[in-house]
């Protein structure tokens, strides 16, 4: 078990001792070192092989940015500036992919850039749902990737005014198969079949990844989510490798709820869940359902983890059509994977800085967009954040020259 813990969340990306592992942090010209103890424990970290396969070169990292649609560009160039400011050691190479750029060509130089580097951050790729020819490149990069997981944690925000204010769970799903395989064909018209695939390797794999997620950060309990009463083989499968799973580990509470009962439950009680575990469609509905209790797709993030690439992105993969150029879309759910993000390549106080620097704006400073609550722009809210980082990093700065 332990083994295949470090496999998906490690203890250190060279394995190096935690007396001696610093992190330096290059600000704006200096470097500042900082012991590893003092640090947040990163989200997710990766093992010696993974850390090999991201594009590393002179201590900074390279990371593909795939741009997406509707307000994903604009965020991301945000993203960028406020990377700069807090000099995190990430360079970017900038993928231009949208509904547009939809061809084979197109996925094939993506899939490609994230294969070099081993880490994306992204924006939102529309679907076009009323083309039927038209497959979704956001199911296609995870299911070429591998990127099994799905984790969204979803947790109240300091002085946001919401229902609830006691939510605190991650949400972790399959991400490769279920409904999403997009397995369909019309029989004769007006008659379709679609195909839900579920097998007992990936539905244990990801069990375990809920367990090992739920030990290595003192979670309590899992809850498995299906509809096994009514399809008794597929989500029955799906449940029954749950509980065979659940049974390696006896120090977490085990429990499952059907889906549409764990809507309810959601809406009506959230701080009764603590890891949930489920297939790809129930998923993507309860992970909505929480991130609009915590204040909507604008302050959540998303990850998406594999055996060897990891790709970074909004936690309700929301593209945000109708508020692109408006200069109204709320910047703090790909800030927040973007520091994600900088915790998995091993950046934990540049990840801790802009993390706070954004809880400051939004909690303290109440400097908020409109969808939660505020008249704030973006770019006021972009600019309060970098207003917050330039003095911590002028700060290490300083602290380096003095030492010098």
């Amino acid at each position: 078990m332990a083994a295949h813990l470090r496999t998906f969340l490690g203890q250190s990306i060279c394995q190096r001792t935690l007396s001696t592992f610093r992190t330096s942090v290059q600000a704006e010209g200096g470097l500042l070192a900082v012991p590893c103890e003092k640090l947040q424990r990163r989200s997710y970290v990766i093992t010696q092989r993974q850390a090999e396969a991201c594009a590393k070169y002179g201590g900074r990292h390279t990371v593909t940015l795939m741009t997406g649609d509707g307000v994903g560009p604009e965020l991301l160039s945000h993203v960028q500036e406020i990377f700069r400011y807090a000099g995190a050691p990430i360079d970017f190479e900038i993928v231009e992919i949208n509904a547009s750029t939809n061809t084979p060509d197109d996925m094939q130089n993506a899939l490609l850039s994230v294969r070099r580097n081993g880490v994306s951050l992204k924006g939102n790729i529309e679907t076009k749902f009323d083309d039927p020819s038209f497959k979704s490149m956001n199911v296609a990069l995870r299911t070429s990737l591998n990127l099994f997981a799905s984790v969204v944690k979803c947790k109240s925000i300091p002085g946001l005014k919401m229902r609830h204010g006691d939510v605190d769970c991650v949400l972790i799903r399959e991400n490769t198969e279920g409904e999403y395989r997009q397995l369909e064909h019309e029989n004769v018209g007006g008659v379709v079949e679609s195909l839900k695939i579920i097998t007992a390797e990936k539905s244990k794999k990801i069990a375990r990844f809920a367990f090992d997620y739920a030990t290595e950060y003192n979670r309590k309990k899992v809850t498995a989510i299906h509809k096994a009463n009514i399809m008794k083989l597929g989500d029955g499968l799906f449940l029954q490798c749950c509980k065979e799973v659940a049974r390696e580990y006896p120090d977490i509470e085990f429990n499952d709820l059907i889906i549409d009962n764990a809507s309810m439950q959601m809406v009506s009680r959230p701080s009764q869940f603590d890891v949930l575990c489920m297939p790809n469609l129930y998923g993507n509905i309860l992970s909505n359902i929480a991130a609009g209790l915590i204040g909507g797709a604008g302050v959540t993030a998303g990850m998406n983890i594999g055996d060897n690439y990891a790709v970074f992105e909004s936690g309700t993969r929301n593209s945000g059509r109708s508020m692109k150029g408006k200069n109204i879309a709320n910047p703090t759910g790909i800030l927040f994977a973007s520091c994600d993000m900088l915790e998995y390549l091993g950046h934990e106080a540049h990840a801790k800085m802009i993390r706070d620097s954004v809880m400051t704006v939004l909690s303290e400073k109440q400097i908020r967009t409109p969808d939660v609550g505020g008249s704030a722009t973006t770019l006021d809210v972009v600019k309060a954040i970098i207003d917050d980082v330039k003095p911590k990093t002028s700060a290490w700065k300083a602290i380096q020259e003095h030492g010098s």
